[in-house]
């Protein structure tokens, strides 16, 4: 199997339409794939565009090509990795070396999927992660829907994450993926996992939990995750049924819905509010020693902000988490789902949510 031989095989077996960027990438990437085999040194590849143009079933195509040690993972989960990592050699004499070290022992190529930073604490580690790994020979294959330069945009000290797209410029070739079709959108039957909430009628997901668990009626019982104490509505081996509050509105972070995805096959949510939002007044922040008076030195600007915007992104961070490992995610909300989230800071990422939404509203989602 190769890169070309699977993408040729799956445009002939199963209806997918030729896509010119589709086929660009291919090609870099059964280049990459020639030179691995062969032993030679190679670039790594970031594959970036638009949502929905088939970067991530690009990568995989290539990393099930692989035949030698490799490791294919969603960023925030490498990024959760590297934090508990990090946490585990406290007291180790440059602790990121050595972490880069250890993993450039184990594996060859590393593949990420959606590269996206957000976090200060993950700005300044990359830069020297990716260096290290880089000067160790490990090949890195990524997708996103930003090209490099424009990661971290806005962020705070965004100074500290130069250094990383240094890297990535350097040491992987950066290919758009960018073709005028959406392939989420695809047609297909339609499967509904989304409602409006109407006031004063039962909610649509009693029917589904009961579809979901016929022969259990569950318990309301609150669910132990971890150290978390998540409040619950309905929950059985098969299904977990809880409010948008008692998931994204808690301080839960993606280690926590890896957890969730591995215990239920499929997650209800009711009292989805309207997410979106006026963002306020950005800040500035002032040193302890700025006193009264205006410091230039201590002078931070920071994000604008909308008010939900730390429960979007949690949202975001479990819808990425269902999707991935195709765990059924059935939604009660108060508006549609195009209305959902349509302004704010985090209005960008949220694209991709979105179309992993309307993906999941068909029947091959499951």
């Amino acid at each position: 199997m190769t890169p070309e031989s699977l993408y040729h095989k799956a445009l002939a077996e199963r209806g997918y339409v030729p896509d010119a960027a589709q086929a660009a990438a291919v090609a870099a990437l059964q280049a990459c794939f020639d030179s691995l085999l062969q032993g030679q040194p190679t670039q790594g590849l970031y594959l970036w565009g638009p949502v929905g143009r088939g970067k991530t079933w690009l990568m995989d195509l290539f990393h099930r090509s692989l035949e030698l040690p490799a490791r294919r993972q969603h960023f925030h989960h490498f990024m959760a990795w590297v934090h508990q990592r990090l946490f585990q050699l406290n007291g180790t004499a440059d602790p990121l070396a050595a972490l880069a070290r250890a993993l450039a022992e184990e594996i060859r190529v590393l593949c990420f999927d959606e590269l996206f930073v957000s976090d200060i604490g993950d700005a300044i580690i990359l830069g020297r992660l990716f260096q290290v790994l880089f000067d160790h020979g490990v090949v890195i294959v990524a997708t996103s829907n930003q090209p490099p330069d424009q990661l971290y945009r806005d962020g705070f000290n965004r100074e500290r994450f130069l250094p990383a797209i240094a890297a990535i410029e350097q040491h992987m070739r950066v290919l758009a993926v960018a073709g005028e079709q959406d392939h989420r959108l695809r047609p297909g039957v339609q499967q509904q996992r989304y409602w409006v909430d109407k006031p004063g009628w039962p909610s649509a997901l009693e029917a589904v939990f009961q579809q979901l668990s016929p022969n259990d009626p569950g318990s309301d019982q609150p669910l132990q995750l971890g150290s978390r104490r998540i409040g619950v509505l309905r929950r059985s081996t098969h299904a977990i049924w809880c409010r948008f509050a008692d998931l994204c509105e808690q301080p839960l972070a993606a280690m926590d819905f890896m957890a969730l995805c591995d215990r239920f096959p499929a997650i209800l949510i009711s009292a989805i509010p309207a997410l979106g939002g006026v963002q306020q007044a950005g800040r500035i922040a002032r040193g302890t020693e700025d006193g009264a008076a205006r410091v230039e030195a201590g002078d931070r600007q920071l994000p604008t902000l909308a008010p939900k915007d730390d429960s979007v992104r949690r949202f975001i961070a479990l819808v990425d988490e269902c999707y991935d490992r195709r765990v059924l995610l059935y939604l009660e909300a108060e508006v549609p789902l195009e209305a959902l989230y349509t302004q704010g800071y985090l209005a960008f990422p949220y694209q991709r949510t979105l179309s992993r939404l309307r993906e999941m509203q068909l029947q091959r989602f499951a």
